[in-house]
């Protein structure tokens, strides 16, 4: 019997390099069209339903360092009862637990929660989240069938720049000309020039 925190085998992307360079170009390809915020929180719902505890742990710490705040990721397994998300991304969040799913329902992607998913992104945005959608269901795959343990500082999907987390805003260049992909202001970062970040907060308008 597998011992917990002991994973069954060496992960299969250090195994088969190859593999993890095709993961790589799948998530890359995903950011270049999908805000980075959108991307984290469908990477943590779907690692949630999938119960990968590396991927729930990686992608949680890297939402906590994309700035967000703690009642949105404390928020993100129940988000249809908080206040904390906006309408895409509730959208974006609905599709991720149906495509994720797929095995509970005889309709696994009803056609309601796909046309409220495309009602906010443009075409391009919306396969790049079902590519996304795919990637992380595909590395949840990995990690739950061998029994990667969370808690290592070791990542099978390591950032391909020092010093940034795995997913870097700078490859989301088109959400800036669609609003309705914007996360909601409350407890997500902005980057300033000069690579600053700040919180954006509700008192920043009463203060100016």
């Amino acid at each position: 019997m597998t011992k917990i925190g002991e994973a069954r085998i060496t992960h299969p992307v250090i195994l088969f390099p190859e593999s993890l360079k095709a993961l790589r170009e799948l998530s890359r390809s995903a950011r270049e069209a999908l805000p980075l915020e959108i991307a984290l929180l469908v990477e943590l719902r779907a690692s949630q339903i999938k119960g990968c505890s590396v991927c729930v742990e990686v992608h949680a710490r890297e939402l906590k360092q994309a700035g967000a705040s703690d009642d949105r990721l404390y928020a993100v397994a129940a988000w249809r009862d908080a206040p904390h998300f906006t309408e895409a991304e509730r959208a974006m969040l609905a599709l991720t637990e149906a495509a994720t799913r797929l095995s509970d329902r005889s309709d696994p992607v009803p056609d309601e929660i796909w046309e409220e998913a495309a009602r906010h992104p443009d075409e391009r945005q919306l396969a790049a989240l079902t590519l996304e959608i795919a990637g992380i269901n595909a590395r949840n795959r990995l990690n739950v069938t061998t029994a990667q343990p969370a808690g290592r500082r070791w990542q099978p999907f390591p950032s391909p720049r020092p010093g940034k987390p795995r997913c870097d805003r700078s490859a989301a260049p088109v959400a800036r000309a669609h609003p309705a992909l914007r996360t909601h202001p409350r407890g997500i970062a902005r980057r300033r020039p000069g690579g600053h970040v700040a919180k954006r907060r509700a008192s920043e308008s009463s203060a100016s």
